[in-house]
Parts: structure tokens; C-alpha cells; sequence
């Protein structure tokens, strides 16, 4: 959420980092609205202190016997009071259409983001690991015989989804596990089992509604399933005021994820890339202002080093002002190696969110002897299980048909060294 001051004060800059996310100007539309918000309070205050200030004036006169003042006095108050209802809902209304407003809009791009609308505007910064060479076949052509199994998953759900059996089963665990482990030891995150049912509220407070609810599942009973862990972690620190002290706040989740993919009629039909149900390990943290940028570094690091410790070649890619999500003010993304489709394929998204969702959220730190500031919150995949999982599959494949376990996998994999097909 922006904040409508920043926007008053300096229109042309809010306006050109709108222009930055192919946007159209905002700034007047947004002040106009905040000009009408700021009218109506100050006819409802002015009117409620005359009412009181009538009211205390009513008694006097009746003490003083001026009869005639108090009973116009009190023909006054009569009418304030018929009225004050009235602009308490001009207010109310006028207050909702700028918060509803500025609820759609994205978040500003940071400086250092490059131009760009879409995609061919993102930057490769670095780049890990040699992709292999040779004849890969997808995932989809010969994981079935390894337990992956579209066919039983389309007749119990429906398209998008799939039934893992067997030691491709273990796999995925093994994965998910590795990663919480990792991110735990080694970056020193608390590990969190949340909520995958969430209220209107955690779903607002990270941005997915009211612009994404589309692409979420929303339950009979007005919940939500999380379209990621990012929803239920980040909301942690809602309607908090922390100490500094406390931050960072590092928290990291394996949960299950759903997605409708509303918007993604007909991409990545073939095999686990775009699931409606899928696992993913989450990165959040809760930092003060100054310690967002390294924090945004350290996280894509904690993330890029469970792709080398599986072997797996990436790529790191700064999005473009166009690209990035929609809370996101910088974005890195980690794309992995897929040689069956022999191109990089998302594997990762590492957000610095500013303070953006913390206005959302109304969730604050205070200095020692200072007053309440917000937050700065930043999140991450490390990594996506699923995705990681074909990636294990397609650079780990064999010419028989197996798929060999990568070394750091081997522990929770009970010394199998290799997939091999039924």
C-alpha cells in the first residue's frame, strides 16, 4: 500500500515509477480522491465540535435564563445531530475509495531496476554451473515408469495435478526436507508450520487480493487456500509493533501451495512446472529499513546454494520494472537448468517488498525512545519442490531410463543411489 502523503508531496515521481511498470499517471486521480477524503473529515470534525461545543453552550444559557438562546441553541444541536450521520458516511465513503484505489497499485520499482515491460527486459547477473550436453527427454516422457503418474491424478482431480508414487515419492520428500534443513542450519531461519486456510485479511495484507483473488481457491466457508507460504508467514508480524531488538525475523515453511492459474490457459499443460496443488519451501523476513537490501542479497544466496548443492545449474536474472509482482519494489529471480526443455526455467523469486505490505498489514518496529515505523519485508522461494524436482529428474536422467540421486540427497533417501524404472 502506498503511502497518500508521499504521493501529495511529490506526484511526478510517483507517476514515473508508475510509467516504469507500463502504467498509465495516477498521482491527480489519487490526490483528487484524498482532497474529498480529507473534505469530509473536516466537515464531520467541524460539526462535532460545534454540536459540542452547542451542547455545553445550552446549559449556560438555561442557567442564565436566556431562554431564547437555549432553545435556538438546542434547535441547532437537533439539526447537527440529523446530520452527523450523514457525514460520517461521506466520510467513511470517501476514506474507502482511496484505500480500495490505492489497494490496486503496484509497488514502485527501486532505482536500480532496469526499464523494461515484460520479460526481454530482465538482466542475467550471474550465472552457475555448466549446462549439459547432449539428448534430454522431458520429465513427462520418462518419469512414468519412476512413479510419476498424470493419468490416476486427472481421473480423482482433474487437469494439473499429479499422483507421485514410490521412490519418486521419496524424492519429493527428500527435497522438501533438504531444503528446510538447509535453510534452518545453515542460514538460520525458525522453522514455521502455519496455515494453509487463511482470512480475507493475510490474503490482503500480501497483496493477493484484491487484484490476484481470481488466481486463488476460496473455501465455502469464505477462506482461503495460500497460493503460498509467503501469506501465512509474513502475516506473523500483523498488527504488530516489534522492538528492534527482535529483527531481523527470519522465518522459512514447507506447505502446500494452490493456485488456479486463472491466467494461465494453456502454458505448461505437460508434466509438474504448473501444478493447482504443488509444495514449496518459503523464505520470509522482517528487517528494519536499512538491513532490506542485504537482507534481499542474503536470501537470494540461501536459495542459490541449495541449487548448488544439488548440482544444478542456474542463472540469477534482475527483473525489469515490468516483470516484477505485484508487491515487489526488487526482484531476483533464480532460473534453473531444465535440459529436456534445454532453456533456464523459474525456480525461485526473491522479493524486496520495502514497506509496502507493512502498510497493509499495519506492522511496525519501534526504536529505542522513537515512535512506530513500519517494517520492510522480503520474500523468497527456496525452493519451489516441485520444480526442483524436475530438475533433479531431467540433468540427473539416464539412457536406461533411470534417474541417479544427487550426493546431497542421498541421506534422507535410505542410501538409494538411483531411481530406476518399474
Amino acid at each position: 500500500m502506498h503511502d497518500i502523503r508521499l504521493i501529495r508531496d511529490d506526484p511526478n515521481a510517483f507517476d514515473a515509477g508508475l510509467k516504469r511498470r507500463g502504467l498509465e499517471p495516477l498521482a491527480a486521480a489519487l490526490a483528487a480522491l484524498d482532497e474529498r477524503r480529507r473534505a469530509a473529515q473536516t466537515e464531520l470534525q467541524t460539526a462535532l465540535a460545534r454540536r459540542n461545543e452547542a451542547s455545553k453552550a445550552i446549559g449556560q444559557a438555561k442557567a442564565q435564563k436566556r431562554e431564547d438562546e437555549a432553545q435556538a441553541l438546542m434547535a441547532e444541536v437537533s439539526v447537527l445531530k440529523e446530520q452527523v450521520p450523514r457525514l460520517e458516511d461521506a466520510a467513511r465513503e470517501a476514506d474507502t475509495a482511496l484505500e480500495a484505489n490505492l489497494a490496486v497499485i503496484p509497488n514502485l520499482p527501486a532505482p536500480d531496476v532496469p526499464e523494461g515491460l515484460d520479460e526481454a527486459g530482465n538482466v542475467q547477473v550471474a550465472i552457475w554451473g555448466d549446462p549439459p550436453e547432449g539428448d534430454y527427454a522431458e520429465h513427462p516422457d520418462f518419469a512414468g515408469p519412476l512413479g510419476l503418474d498424470f493419468e490416476s491424478a486427472a481421473a480423482i482431480a482433474g487437469a494439473r495435478f499429479a499422483v507421485l508414487k514410490g521412490g519418486i515419492a521419496r524424492l519429493h520428500r527428500a527435497i522438501g526436507q533438504f531444503m528446510l534443513d538447509r535453510n534452518v542450519s545453515e542460514w538460520g531461519y525458525t522453522e514455521v508450520n502455519p496455515p494453509v486456510l487463511v482470512r480475507d485479511e493475510a490474503m490482503f495484507g500480501t497483496t493477493q487480493l484484491p487484484k490476484f483473488a481470481e488466481d486463488s481457491f476460496h473455501t465455502t466457508d469464505g477462506r482461503w487456500l495460500i497460493p503460498t507460504a509467503e501469506v501465512s508467514l509474513t502475516n506473523l508480524v500483523r498488527e504488530k509493533i516489534l522492538d528492534e531488538k527482535e529483527l531481523p525475523l527470519r522465518f522459512t515453511a514447507l506447505t502446500q501451495c494452490f493456485r488456479a492459474e486463472a491466467g494461465a490457459a494453456g502454458r505448461d499443460t505437460r508434466g509438474l512446472i504448473r501444478q493447482h496443488q504443488f509444495e514449496k519451501v518459503e523464505l520470509v523476513s522482517i528487517v528494519a529499513p536499512e538491513a532490506a537490501a542485504d537482507e534481499h542479497e542474503r536470501m537470494t544466496r540461501a536459495a542459490e546454494s541449495i541449487l548448488e548443492a544439488l548440482n544444478l545449474p542456474y542463472r540469477r536474472m534482475l527483473l525489469c520494472a515490468g516483470d516484477m509482482g505485484f508487491s515487489a519494489t526488487k526482484t531476483f529471480d533464480l532460473e534453473v537448468w531444465l535440459p529436456g526443455q534445454a532453456r533456464y526455467r523459474e525456480i525461485s523469486s526473491c522479493s524486496n517488498c520495502g514497506d509496502f505490505q507493512a502498510r497493509r498489514m499495519n506492522a511496525r518496529f519501534r526504536r529505542e525512545g522513537g515512535k512506530p515505523e513500519f517494517v520492510h519485508t522480503l520474500n523468497g522461494s527456496a525452493l519451489a519442490v516441485g520444480r526442483t524436482l524436475v530438475a533433479v529428474l531431467e540433468n540427473y536422467q539416464q539412457r536406461d531410463g533411470s534417474v541417479c540421486i544427487p550426493e546431497a540427497l542421498k541421506p534422507y533417501m535410505a542410501g538409494l543411489e538411483a531411481l530406476t524404472p518399474a
